[in-house]
């Protein structure tokens, strides 16, 4: 236990510095469309903050303005604080069509008290089934914390507060499909799945809390490639490539090692039971 809490401290202390470090930053109104909720999603603070809420009638929503087809996406969130048992606040990358690209992150509520659940996938040609669930480190409804996606030719890496936590590579050589054609808009929305998403639906939504609300700040595409619009070609941000081209380095790797040995509760490259004809190829590629 002293060891645990050893790291934990550790890992919270990491996460402080990274947070202190910049970011450009852009207002909601320029980035992002709110889409469903019907007055239940608002932006606020001259654009500087976004709300989603829930309540029995509706959830809400939104999505960005751009398509991106390669990129670094960070976004500060605050998540729905007390018994969020039975609400999902999704924020996630995908493309249209039936054999859609798709980039997720997905927090799953709990009852007070109990850690929320960060699960993540990762679907390609419209075919997912690459789930990986974490406890985290910290209580992600007492502030904001930056949940990010680096999407390059090489791999997808998830990050939180900066410290990676999953790594999808591009393994098309093995015969492994990989996003990397298909332009994506960023989604979020908070909305309501009882029937699955706290404890596998064992445990409901208490509607006597609601409404239910999660925040948003400081998003930043800097390093992006991007489009406003379908007949436009996808352009880069010139003099900011390096993400481009970036992996783990070895820091990175221990960083991850550390989070997926302690706070990683499913990976669906361990489930044989799942998969008894043999775990995905790109399980047994490391």
């Amino acid at each position: 236990m002293a060891a645990l809490a050893t790291k934990q401290s550790l890992l919270l202390l990491l996460s402080s510095l990274l947070l202190l470090i910049g970011v450009s930053t852009g207002s909601f109104y320029d980035n992002f469309d709110i889409t469903w909720g019907n007055g239940r999603a608002n932006i606020f603070e001259s654009g500087q903050l976004l709300t989603c809420t829930l309540d029995k009638i509706s959830g809400s929503g939104f999505q960005s303005k751009k398509e991106y087809l390669f990129g670094k996406i960070d976004m500060k969130m605050k998540l729905v604080a007390g018994n969020s048992a039975g609400t999902v606040t999704a924020y996630y990358l995908s493309s249209k069509g039936e054999t859609w690209d798709e980039i997720d992150f997905e927090f799953l509520g709990n009852v007070t008290g109990q850690p929320y659940v960060l699960h993540t996938n990762v679907f390609t040609g419209g075919k997912g089934n690459r789930e990986m669930q974490f406890y985290l480190w910290f209580d992600p409804t007492a502030d904001f914390h930056t949940y990010t996606v680096l999407w390059n030719p090489l791999n997808i890496i998830f990050l939180v507060d900066g410290i990676p936590i999953r790594v999808f590579k591009n393994n098309e050589a093995h015969g492994v499909a990989y996003p990397k054609s298909q332009p994506m808009k960023i989604y979020s929305s908070l909305w309501e799945a009882d029937d699955w998403a706290t404890q596998g639906g064992r445990v409901k939504t208490d509607w006597t809390n609601a409404p239910f609300s999660a925040f948003y700040r400081s998003f930043s595409d800097v390093d992006c490639c991007s489009r406003t619009s379908v007949w436009n070609w996808v352009t880069c941000n010139a003099n900011s490539n390096s993400w481009m081209w970036t992996t783990l380095n070895p820091n990175q790797v221990g960083q991850m090692k550390w989070v997926q040995d302690d706070y990683m509760i499913y990976n669906y490259c361990t489930d044989y039971k799942r998969f008894p004809q043999g775990l995905p190829t790109e399980c047994n590629l490391g």
